[in-house]
């Protein structure tokens, strides 16, 4: 319970110290996108893992290498935990932005970051809205911001974790439009870190796994066809392989 408590006011006493930060950042970003950009990344990244440090997770990561550093790319990975962010985002080479729910523009502060780092809204009931963030995210990769969506849509609730909601197919137009690589991630044992033990946080073992970059335009027209079930495929067999090593 005490590191719960330690993480809430890590994560509010950032969002109200940093609004000044926010208003630098905001000036600079009128003479240098470029520098705010990369200052609001390292900023986010070490509050991030102070706060992953204060969770006391084992975190074992496997394939970094996989990870092109001169390049932006598609991040797909499975989602458990609210941890998943923070776990990938702390590690990210390059300018990424992620893909959210809509409410979460809702959240004052905290979404001004998020818009700050290229972060998306997802209006998963509006497909014309859904439509324009798929196409803005694609105009992200053709600038050189990485994407990351999990694209079972929402935080996975199953108890078991090889048990993913179907991915969808939408969310892959990101790749195929741009000519940007995929990159698997696959998660285990997030969920343990907290959703499993709510309102505890406890110090678990988790794997966190780079896939091989999957280049859509280099696979055969049946893989292309179900890009989804072909790279949801991939994560499900790195996620059983891993389980093995918790």
């Amino acid at each position: 319970m005490i590191r719960f408590i330690v993480i809430c006011i890590l994560l509010f006493g950032y969002l109200i110290l940093t609004l000044p930060v926010l208003a630098i950042e905001w000036i600079i970003g009128k003479f240098s996108p470029m520098t705010k950009d990369v200052s609001s990344l390292h900023l986010v990244q070490a509050t991030f893992r102070l706060m992953l440090r204060v969770t006391g997770v084992k975190l074992t990561v496997i394939g970094e290498e996989n990870v092109p550093k001169d390049q932006p790319v598609l991040y797909i990975g499975n989602h458990r935990s609210y941890f998943d962010i923070l776990l990938t985002y702390s590690r990210c080479p390059i300018r990424t932005g992620y893909i959210a729910k809509k409410e979460m523009e809702k959240w004052p502060v905290l979404s001004i970051w998020m818009k700050y780092l290229h972060c998306l809204f997802l209006d998963r009931n509006d497909i014309k809205q859904g439509l324009r963030t798929i196409l803005t995210a694609i105009e992200k990769i053709k600038s050189g911001i990485s994407i990351c969506i999990f694209p079972e849509g929402t935080r996975n609730k199953a108890e078991s974790e090889l048990d993913m909601l179907p991915f969808h197919e939408g969310s892959f137009k990101i790749a195929t439009k741009s000519g940007c690589p995929i990159i698997p991630i696959s998660m285990n044992n997030t969920a343990e870190m907290f959703e499993a033990h709510f309102p505890r946080i406890r110090p678990v073992h988790v794997i966190l796994e780079y896939g091989a970059p999957i280049y859509p335009d280099q696979l055969d027209k049946e893989q292309k066809k179900h890009l989804g079930s072909y790279v949801q495929n991939i994560i499900l067999e790195t996620l059983k392989k891993n389980q093995e090593l918790l």
